[in-house]
């Protein structure tokens, strides 16, 4: 499996250390450079980012089409275009990204798309985890992960967790 991602969810998992759901769920995870850069300055504001340079199973790769990154870039920031140009490249079985603009263009883009709450599903579904709740609470509170409280309670519902 080729998985691609943007700094969002890698940084939140190891905000709350649960950086281990990446490889459990995917074994082996791809990155550019920038978003590399962007987690490691996770440390400029206390947190322990030990995790990341102890993960053997996350690749460092460049896009090579440095024409659509600058593209993106004039509207997303530099580890989204650089994540989806990557993607683009790649044809990844799910780039990770989160944020609305970036699945946007990463789906006009046609590449396949995962997000940090279907992350937790899958680790459920593969039963590495037994509840998403705790953890998605867990991002919501420590992590600053944004969810509304529609998504947040459809979700639940739809994997027989109760939002309460």
């Amino acid at each position: 499996m080729i998985v691609v991602s943007d700094t969002s969810a890698i940084s939140s998992l190891l905000v709350i250390n649960r950086l281990d759901l990446l490889e459990k769920v995917y074994g082996h995870v791809i990155i550019p450079r920038v978003v590399l850069e962007e987690i490691l300055a996770l440390e400029n504001f206390g947190y322990d980012i030990s995790a990341i340079h102890e993960a053997s199973w996350l690749e460092i790769t460049e896009p090579s089409n440095r024409e659509l990154e600058a593209e993106l870039h004039k509207f997303l920031d530099a580890g989204e275009s650089a994540a989806i140009a990557l993607a683009k490249e790649l044809n990844p079985d799910y780039l990770i990204i989160d944020e609305k603009k970036g699945r946007e263009a990463a789906k006009i883009l046609g590449v396949a798309i995962i997000g940090l709450v279907g992350i937790l599903i899958e680790a459920k579904e593969q039963k590495i985890i037994t509840q998403v709740k705790p953890i998605l609470d867990e991002l919501m509170e420590k992590a600053g992960f944004r969810i509304s409280s529609t998504f947040y309670s459809y979700i639940l519902n739809q994997i027989d967790e109760s939002p309460i």
